[in-house]
């Protein structure tokens, strides 16, 4: 949709743990405006069989937004990591896919660490441990019947793309996070996949960033109102590769936090990070735009704090918040990366129950708690970036806070006091801002990486917080943590 000044506009398919948009994104020379054509909720489901994404309640939001955004020069499809679709020699969609909170992976790593220990895997992948990575999700389906039926594994960004395009490909960053990526070759490792007996030929093709990755359906043109051809751009499918694409840096010196239901906090390298010591802090090495290495680690995020806003009720969080801010700091804190932590249900119950067993002072009020969730976020946001910057050997001046939580303006500050650093926050919309960007560079409108960061610190709300005070409490209430 080419207008009078050059824009072009770009439909940017966002999906989150927990809910979808379709933004709108128009890029010209010197532009960057988006604009929200539909929201939608993604709600999973609790089946007899466990816990479950209704992807087509997905889809058809996805489409919606599509009739809802009107024309566009490209659609791009971003969403979260490890999770996938599996379809039959049909092209078929076996059930609905399994959430990666489902207890299907208790225990797995162990048996998968048997054949290949986990420092060898490690080395070879640099991905960090987590009980629901893909490898782990596909050594606990492989005895089932819908595994046997199998004949394509589609990562959820990449199925949407095909039930848009009927073209099938597996997006680089977001196949970086299955655990069978070297990230040193940017391709699949061999090694890890015949030691563990997994069929490469179940994935699609690599797709990189930019590729070309389809037209959209006569019949999602029909539904859509669209008018075509209308092409699908692979973008960078995982959100937090868009979301880090997006930070409106200057230089290599900086620190990131991608905030929202998970907080993903490291830096941006051009090689990654594989010793043992890495591993041992618990480091992924995943992979970003422009042969990029996203070396981060996974913070619970706030979901703690969404899973307790919705056993009270769904107060004003708002008001929460403010009262939050009255409680004195760091009386309590608790480790927001424990696994303790990853189920759903009863977290106001668990968070009390975790500073009991610390012998902290208990948080009693949704305030207290509050509180104590956003502490223990901005203690967690200053232990990965010092990790970070001291096992890779890459200082920072500036730590950028990109995501939903970048509205926060109170876990903002505080991060800001216990890195001991200014923070920058925004843009809010940092995912759908990447994935436009991606789209719009693949026709010509933008250009570098750093040229698309320049465009967004010109055209994106900026907030400056500056660290208030010494660091030596934060240390305090890490070193409370550390001798739990």
């Amino acid at each position: 949709m080419s207008t009078a000044t050059g824009a072009k506009a770009y439909a940017a398919v966002d999906l989150g743990a927990s809910s979808g948009r379709v933004m709108v994104g128009r890029v010209g020379p010197g532009r960057l405006e988006l604009t929200e054509a539909h929201r939608f909720p993604n709600r999973p489901v609790r089946t007899p069989e466990g816990l479950r994404w209704d992807v087509l309640a997905l889809y058809a939001g996805v489409l919606d937004g599509l009739r809802a955004a009107g024309r566009v020069d490209s659609v791009g499809v971003d969403g979260w990591a490890v999770d996938y679709g599996l379809l039959d020699a049909d092209g078929a969609l076996l059930g609905n896919p399994v959430h990666y909170r489902d207890a299907r992976t208790e225990g797995v790593a162990e048996r998968v660490w048997e054949t290949l220990p986990a420092g060898e895997l490690y080395a070879a992948t640099g991905l960090q441990y987590a009980p629901f990575n893909t490898l782990y999700q596909l050594a606990a389906a492989r005895s089932t019947a819908q595994f046997a039926a199998a004949r394509r594994l589609l990562l959820i960004p990449d199925l949407l793309a095909y039930w848009l395009t009927g073209e099938q490909g597996t997006e680089l960053t977001n196949a970086s996070t299955t655990q069978l990526i070297d990230p040193r070759t940017g391709d699949w490792s061999r090694e890890v996949a015949d030691r563990l007996g997994i069929g490469l030929g179940l994935f699609a093709p690599l797709r990189r960033p930019g590729d070309a990755a389809g037209l959209l359906r006569p019949e999602v043109l029909e539904e859509t109102g669209l008018a075509g051809p209308v092409p699908v751009t692979a973008v960078a499918s995982h959100d937090t590769a868009s979301a880090v694409a997006a930070v409106p840096a200057s230089d290599e010196r900086f620190a990131y936090i991608c905030t929202g239901t998970w907080s993903l906090a490291g830096l941006e390298l051009t090689a990654p990070v594989l010793s043992e010591e890495s591993r041992a802090a618990n480091f992924t090495n995943e992979l970003g735009l422009d042969g990029t290495v996203r070396y981060l680690r996974n913070i619970m995020g706030l979901w703690l704090l969404q899973e307790c806003v919705r056993d009270w009720g769904d107060p004003n969080l708002g008001g929460l918040l403010t009262e939050a801010a009255r409680v004195p700091e760091l009386r309590s804190v608790v480790d927001a990366g424990d696994p303790a932590f990853l189920a759903p249900g009863r977290m106001p119950e668990r968070i009390t129950k975790a500073c009991r067993a610390s012998g902290q002072p208990v948080p009693e009020s949704p305030a207290e708690v509050t509180r104590c969730i956003l502490d223990s976020l901005a203690l967690a946001h200053r232990r990965a970036v010092a990790d970070a910057q001291r096992l890779a050997g890459h200082p920072v001046d500036v730590v950028h806070v990109v995501g939903g939580g970048t509205r926060n303006a109170l876990l903002c500050q505080l991060t800001a006091d216990a890195c001991g650093l200014p923070v920058v926050a925004g843009p809010a919309e940092a995912a759908a801002l990447g994935n436009v960007l991606v789209q719009a560079r693949a026709h010509g409108l933008v250009g570098d990486l750093a040229g698309m960061r320049r465009l967004l610190a010109r055209t994106q709300p900026l907030t400056r917080y500056e660290p208030r005070g010494d660091t030596a409490r934060w240390r305090a209430a890490e070193a409370r943590l550390a001798d739990r």
